[in-house]
């Protein structure tokens, strides 16, 4: 049985994820994509620098294949950026050192200038890159704590315990975005299961839910003896004597670090309110 998604966890993830820059970060996208992004950006920084050395005399030409170095650090990641630098330093040769169009180079001032352009395009990559990662990091952390201010704003209000584990497992589902099985126990016996995604807990992962709630330990999947286990449990406990299982699927190859101290958290305020809800119904 399952009961219908609360939504100010929902607003939380929309609010946080409402950044200016978004449109910006596409690191998410296809390698192939971003590194063509980076090889277009670069053409583009070229065909500006010969439009502008056909009609004047600019000495440090070259700093132009330095904008789509740092574009594309901040937008695609390292590995286009360090791409866009070495096709900058090769243009820079290709178009605008003697003999032009050759990849030759004559002037040994022109080597130690396409080298030294090459080198800063690698270092205006790292900076950005590093910048970017401490931004996207920072945005993460805003989100997350978005959305557990308004999971406990949103739980006081709750007025069963069904729906204080259905708020719990929409917050878990917008903090990790993977399946999310939250089970209510009675001793080793599930009374009351709320999950989101579209994986059913197996016997195997059943067990294993029991096990983190009688070793008051959490569950890794793919452990023995749960080999085959898909969920992360985590047990909850209350002084009342209340109890329940959460429960994350991740992805193997995507699984955060540390994802222990948002679940504990969350569990926590699970905690709480289920205590709350179990003193208003004496």
């Amino acid at each position: 049985m399952t009961t219908p998604k609360a939504t100010l966890p929902n607003e939380a993830s929309q609010l946080a994820d409402s950044d200016p820059f978004q449109i910006l970060r596409l690191s998410s996208a296809p390698i192939a994509v971003r590194y063509l992004a980076a090889v277009v950006m670069t053409g583009f920084a070229t065909v500006i620098a010969v439009g502008l050395d056909s009609r004047v005399t600019i000495p440090n030409l070259s700093l132009v294949y330095v904008i789509p170095v740092v574009v594309a650090a901040a937008a695609f990641g390292l590995g286009p950026s360090l791409c866009s630098a070495v096709l900058g330093a090769l243009a820079y040769n290709f178009f605008f050192t003697e003999p032009r169009y050759t990849l030759m180079v004559d002037d040994p001032a022109n080597v130690w200038a396409i080298g030294l352009l090459f080198v800063v395009g690698c270092i205006a990559s790292g900076v950005a890159s590093i910048a970017r990662s401490r931004a996207d990091d920072a945005a993460l952390l805003m989100r997350q704590a978005t959305i557990l201010q308004l999971y406990s704003h949103d739980v006081v209000g709750a007025d069963d315990a069904k729906k204080i584990v259905s708020l719990a497992a929409t917050t878990l589902e917008a903090l990790f975005h993977v399946p999310v099985v939250i089970m209510l126990m009675s001793e080793t016996v599930v009374t009351f299961i709320e999950r989101r995604g579209e994986i059913e807990p197996l016997d195997v992962e059943m067990e294993a839910a029991r096990s983190s709630l009688t070793t008051c330990r959490s569950v890794r999947a793919g452990v023995y003896p749960f080999d085959t286990s898909r969920f992360d449990f985590w047990p909850v406990s209350t002084p009342t004597g209340q109890w329940a299982v959460i429960g994350l699927a991740f992805d193997p190859n995507e699984r955060p670090s540390k994802p222990a101290t948002l679940v504990e958290a969350v569990g926590a305020v699970l905690a709480l309110a289920l205590d709350r809800q179990y003193f208003r119904t004496l």
